[in-house]
């Protein structure tokens, strides 16, 4: 099976990473999905949770350029590409990979 890098992605798709990744845990919420690309809009809300009685630590691969995407990453964008058009009601992320979402598809007349 061929890994999937960060480089190879569109630009949406890896700003959508590098906020996972520089938010650590949260949600994004009314995320729009257009021609399968992720889309913050005015409509998205980033939603941050913070402990408070703990240090943050960042995903290693926040510094990198380049790096093979984790399996969450890569199913992530598979049902981008499956929406299409749609929202993504919310993707929750957890310490800066998406774990799980839910999702409004806009069906075709």
């Amino acid at each position: 099976m061929v890994q999937q890098r960060f480089s190879h992605l569109s630009a949406p798709r890896q700003a959508l990473i590098r906020n996972c990744q520089r938010m650590g845990f949260g949600k994004i919420v009314g995320l729009t999905v257009c021609g399968r690309e992720p889309v913050f809009g005015p409509g998205t809300e980033v939603l941050s949770d913070v402990k408070l009685n703990t240090a943050e630590i960042s995903r290693p691969e926040l510094g990198m350029r380049d790096f093979v995407l984790r399996d969450e990453m890569v199913r992530l964008f598979a049902e981008l590409d499956s929406i299409c058009n749609g929202v993504i009601e919310q993707l929750e992320i957890r310490e800066g990979i998406p774990v799980r979402m839910t999702r409004k598809t806009i069906m075709p007349e």
